[in-house]
């Protein structure tokens, strides 16, 4: 439970002004059929975070779980640190009118996300607990949680947004998460 609870979290707080969720924005303006975009970007996160979950799990194996513990910590502590520079979303980023919705979504949704801090944050998460299936799912339901509401509402839920404090906070979650790690690791030395 704490994997999916952690994950979710911290997910959920650091995607907000994120380039893949002003790539939400985008494409509920182009499209306005929230629907598909919706269902693309599920299925979209749900693929990419996957794979970067089996990667964690993978790097992780690799690793006593005293170093990991250090891995992780520092790697949250990165996190941190990269969440104080705002996202932009590229030009080039946009999908192409010709194809539908949902098939638009799920193309550039997925690339948008290819070493984005959330999927890294996912790999990270993944080789720190045992259970994949809950760190996935708590990263997708992080990732739609912090989405769904642009998706609907749009440039006037976006433009009401504290976004230099959501930043902000989502930076001291990440450094408390990697403080979290480390004590576990020192608390807890390699014998």
């Amino acid at each position: 439970m704490e994997a999916f609870l952690v994950s979710i979290t911290t997910i959920s707080i650091a995607e907000i002004g994120d380039r893949t969720q002003l790539l939400s924005l985008v494409l509920a303006a182009r499209y306005r059929r929230p629907w598909p975009i919706i269902a693309g970007i599920l299925c979209a996160t749900l693929a990419n975070h996957l794979v970067a979950g089996i990667a964690g799990k993978w790097f992780g194996s690799f690793l006593n779980p005293h170093i990991l513990q250090i891995v992780v910590g520092l790697s949250m502590i990165a996190m941190a640190i990269w969440t104080l520079k705002p996202d932009k979303l590229d030009e080039n980023t946009g999908a192409s009118t010709a194809m539908g919705a949902f098939l638009a979504t799920l193309t550039s949704f997925f690339i948008a996300e290819i070493g984005d801090k959330t999927q890294l944050a996912t790999l990270a998460l993944a080789a720190a607990y045992p259970n994949l299936l809950a760190v996935v799912a708590g990263t997708t339901a992080g990732m739609m949680m912090a989405n769904i509401p642009v998706v609907f509402l749009g440039g006037a839920f976006a433009n009401r947004l504290p976004l230099k404090a959501i930043h902000y906070g989502a930076a001291v979650l990440f450094a408390v998460l990697g403080i979290v790690f480390l004590l576990r690791a020192f608390a807890h030395p390699a014998a």
